[in-house]
């Protein structure tokens, strides 16, 4: 049975805050940066919807998809584009708007503009025009992600956002080999078609002891979020078909500073622990893959390793 948590007081709410927030200044000849929601409608904020409904135009990176949104909200404001690919000259024709007094809006798809999402020329150019920017925070991915996986705590809350991941294998095993040695945790954006062969290579470069977390169709109706062993991430993949499906943050845990712990060797010299950590290898990589992947992780012969894992690759 689902709880109806409106009472009769929430309109009186909603107008008494919102009586605040237009009380608030909006100054003119302004970039006005609004974070949107990256699934659920709800969580645009109040000081967005007034941010957008007051702008003389939104800059988005899509129109159509940012209509659907202004649509569901009642917003009538008109929308221009401003894309990876016209960012030069949409920057250029923002500024010229803000020179007659205008209010602007940039928006992208989903979340922050220009975090991993065009928006960043745009801004830069306001600022050397000498326009105010005005930051309205709101909705990320990221933040999100951290928030339902505990990874960064207050004793340890460093994290490096890298972005997309790169779509070629080697330059993927390139780029996490440039991260994963550093002391934070690694957080990154994957696509659905790729994250099988996304996470072979960053088995390959981190090892499968090191801890991996999924954020999947975040603030969505089939949201997920896991956390495992590297070793255990391709068949987590191949559990549910519908895990090749959705938008990934992918965070890779921080290595122990002291490298692999005292209590991870130890399980990596048990047989039965190796045995389930090739067995779980194979499933996704070559016997030479796998004895190069386990040798790493836990000290052993690459040698012993290979006859082992032969001696357990299907027939």
């Amino acid at each position: 049975m689902t709880e109806n948590v409106l009472s009769e007081d929430v309109p009186e709410a909603w107008a008494r805050v919102g009586s605040r927030v237009d009380a608030q200044s909006w100054p003119s000849h302004a970039l006005y940066v609004v974070a949107t929601p990256i699934g659920n409608l709800g969580d645009l904020t109040l000081r967005a919807w007034q941010a957008l409904s007051r702008a003389d135009i939104i800059a988005a990176e899509d129109t159509r998809a940012t209509r659907t949104l202004l649509d569901a909200w009642g917003i009538a404001t008109p929308l221009m584009s401003a894309h990876r690919h016209n960012e030069v000259s949409a920057a250029q024709a923002i500024v010229e708007r803000l020179r007659t007094g205008q209010r602007v809006a940039l928006v992208s798809d989903a979340g922050a503009p220009a975090v991993s999402d065009p928006g960043g020329r745009v801004v830069q150019s306001v600022h050397e025009a000498g326009f105010k920017v005005v930051p309205l925070p709101g909705p990320s991915a990221v933040i999100t992600a951290l928030m339902a996986t505990g990874v960064t705590t207050d004793a340890m809350p460093g994290f490096l956002f890298a972005g997309f991941a790169p779509t070629k294998s080697m330059a993927r095993q390139r780029w996490f080999k440039q991260f994963s040695g550093l002391p934070a945790a690694m957080i990154y954006y994957e696509a659905p078609h790729r994250i099988a062969s996304s996470l072979q290579d960053l088995l390959s470069v981190a090892g499968p002891l090191r801890k991996v977390s999924f954020a999947r169709e975040l603030t969505k109706r089939f949201e997920e979020v896991a956390t495992m062993p590297l070793a255990q991430a391709p068949l987590w993949i191949k559990g549910d078909p519908h895990r090749e499906q959705g938008e990934y943050v992918v965070i890779l845990h921080a290595q122990d500073r002291d490298g692999v712990s005292d209590e991870s060797v130890d399980q990596a010299t048990n047989t039965a622990s190796v045995d389930s950590w090739l067995d779980a290898l194979l499933e996704t990589v070559s016997v030479r893959d796998a004895a190069r992947i386990a040798a790493r992780a836990t000290g052993l012969s690459r040698d012993l390793l290979y006859a082992r894992a032969l001696s357990r690759k299907p027939k």
